[in-house]
């Protein structure tokens, strides 16, 4: 802690400088007097450096015009808080800075200003207004979340094997002897263009079990349907696709080579959770009571990942992951074996997406094949939807479950009814099109949502019309600042799903929609309309970041309320304005604004009412 007359030097960014900085700093410090309506910086102008504000407010306005009147107020600086930094790095104001009333500032000169910023990296990045760079020192400065190596190992050499290749030709018993001697327990092979893998089980499944000759050719026991990853990226993501596909290993390619191979083993040895033990008790599962315990598992996972500081789209991934398996597998164990081609379950909205983290609800629904006759139906999905509440997803308010009759259909009725709803365009049917629209097969025949899902997305790709009244849903609920660009508090907090994360989802659906973007998760909708040029690059990255900042901010929310014990059914987006620092506010308010932002986007985009 550094000791001051008045500077308050115990407060972000500050308190990164060491004792040397410190001093530095203090003995550079000029005074500034302001009266009331006193231009401090103008647009255009080269600040003298940091401004420190000691006692009073001060406005940052991007003015329009030579009448000041006009000129949008962003936010309202006030005791303690600094401002100028941005400007006097850039080299000149974008804004103009006026004193709202009397104030008095220290003035840090931007040459010792860049001298502190030199020395020490840390206290450099906090005065980088990129929402990424900010949102990683709000991780960085409670002790308890420190990000894990794990979680910013990329794949490369150090741990990945190569990729032991067969030659062509080569028969099992040589296939065998090649394994036997470079002591791998698994190798590819190459027909044409495709590679394919076998793994000493496949060998001895096709001498013993299938009787082959030793001298059938290799290749035609292969596995050609191979899950691979590209060289550079996360571990993690390996990690999640081991889970995701109940596989032990993936391929590494980079730019369409085979680069080596990547084994659940080695990929553990870097994770310290118990994320893949978790996996492995929901697939050796073989009734309901034993999936409990990998549910209760799964709950002491999600905190675990929070501690550990995991990034939200990390831990959101993983989660959804083991969800998706755990749902299928109650599934397989509850409906019949011969029924199971015939019909796909699905599950819908957050869940549909992969990006809920705390249970909150069920939403699923059932497609079947037309002409299907089982008459349990309803009481097998009665029984599923039970099991599920036993299991810690709580019943859906809205009835969005198997169990309601609404929620089952043949396909040719959940996809008419689609049809009915774009053109109907009224509440419910936006509601239930919103609901729908981010369905993820879970189980049983997929190609029954495929089907549904690409007529759906071909249909809406000439509905303008339809596009802008389901886009205007987006502005539903207003952004929570203020006139003068501050976070508007309530009484019970600030909803950070209504304010922030909703907009996000809905605005980036409407958007996949129209582009034909098959993907659910709204990360991957994001990277993909940056690709296809409909988000510009920089707001697509600031949406990402903000989306990030904000689930967090929901998590540790609920979390919190969970050790209160609240209900799950009693969870709510009412985050604490209070319970928040200075750093964690301003990031709030940031991100609050990219999505006042991208309203705007959306906005003139639909041709929207500004009703932001």
């Amino acid at each position: 802690m550094h000791s001051s007359g008045a500077f308050n030097a115990d407060v972000l960014p500050f308190n990164l400088l060491d004792d040397d900085e410190y001093t530095l700093l203090q003995d550079n410090l000029d005074i500034g007097y302001y009266e009331a309506k006193e231009v401090i910086i103008s647009t255009g102008d080269v600040p003298e450096g940091l401004y420190i504000i000691l006692k009073g407010c001060v406005s940052e306005l991007d003015v329009k015009s030579a009448d000041k009147r006009l000129g949008h107020t962003f936010v309202h600086y006030t005791n303690n808080d600094y401002f100028g930094a941005w400007s006097a790095l850039r080299g000149s104001s974008i804004h103009d800075f006026v004193a709202d009333e009397e104030t008095i500032c220290y003035i840090l000169p931007t040459k010792v200003l860049l001298d502190l910023i030199y020395r020490n990296p840390n206290f450099g990045d906090f005065f980088n207004k990129s929402l990424s760079l900010q949102n990683e020192l709000l991780k960085q400065k409670n002790d308890s979340l420190n990000m894990t190596e794990f979680m910013l190992a990329r794949i490369d050499s150090s741990c990945m094997r190569e990729a032991s290749l067969l030659p062509d030709g080569t028969n099992l018993e040589e296939a065998t002897q090649f394994m036997s001697d470079q002591q791998i327990d698994c190798a590819l092979v190459q027909r044409g263009k495709r590679y394919g893998m076998v793994t000493r089980s496949d060998l001895l499944n096709a001498i013993v079990l299938d009787k082959l000759p030793i001298t059938t050719d290799a290749r035609v026991i292969a596995n050609y349907r191979l899950i691979t990853v590209e060289s550079g990226d996360y571990l993690f993501n390996a990690l999640i696709l081991m889970t995701l596909h109940q596989i032990d290993r993936v391929v590494v390619m980079q730019s369409s080579e085979l680069h080596g191979i990547i084994d659940l083993a080695d990929t553990l040895s870097y994770f310290s959770s118990h994320s893949h033990v978790v996996g492995l008790r929901i697939e050796r599962a073989s009734s309901i009571e034993e999936l409990k315990g990998a549910a209760g598992d799964m709950s002491k996972l999600i905190r675990s990942l929070y501690s550990q500081g995991v990034k939200v789209r990390f831990a959101m991934d993983l989660l959804a992951a083991l969800n998706k398996r755990l749902m299928s597998k109650l599934f397989n164990l509850i409906v019949p074996e011969n029924v199971l081609p015939h019909v796909c379950l699905v599950v819908m909205g957050s869940e549909g997406r992969g990006e809920q983290i705390v249970r909150i609800d069920q939403d699923n629904g059932l497609i079947m094949r037309d002409g299907l006759d089982w008459p349990e139906c309803h009481e097998t999905m009665e029984r599923y939807t039970q099991a599920l509440v036993g299991l810690g997803y709580p019943p859906c308010p809205g009835q969005v479950m198997v169990n309601n009759p609404f929620w089952v259909q043949p396909i040719s009725t959940w996809t008419q009814r689609m049809r009915d709803w774009v053109a109907k365009a009224d509440s419910d049917s936006l509601l239930n099109l919103a609901i729908s629209i981010d369905a993820y097969p879970v189980a049983g025949n997929k190609a029954l949502f495929k089907t549904s899902r690409n007529w759906l997305l071909r249909e809406l790709q000439q509905q303008q019309r339809f596009l802008s009244s389901f886009a205007e849903v987006a502005l539903a609920f207003e952004t929570p600042l203020n006139f003068l660009g501050g976070i508007r508090d309530r009484a019970a907090g600030v909803d950070v799903k209504k304010g922030g994360i909703f907009p996000i989802v809905h605005g980036i659906r409407v958007l996949a929609m129209q582009y034909q973007i098959a993907e659910n998760n709204t990360y991957k909708r994001i990277e993909s309309l940056i690709k296809l040029g409909v988000l510009p690059q920089r707001l697509g990255s600031e949406l990402m970041e903000s989306f990030s900042i904000l689930q967090w901010f929901r998590l540790a929310h609920h979390l919190n309320q969970q050790e209160q014990d609240f209900s799950t059914e009693d969870l709510n987006n009412d985050v604490n304005l209070a319970a928040l620092d200075r750093l964690e506010k301003d990031l709030l308010r940031q991100s609050f604004q990219v999505v006042k932002d991208f309203k705007k986007h959306l906005s003139l985009r639909y041709r929207l009412g500004l009703g932001l």
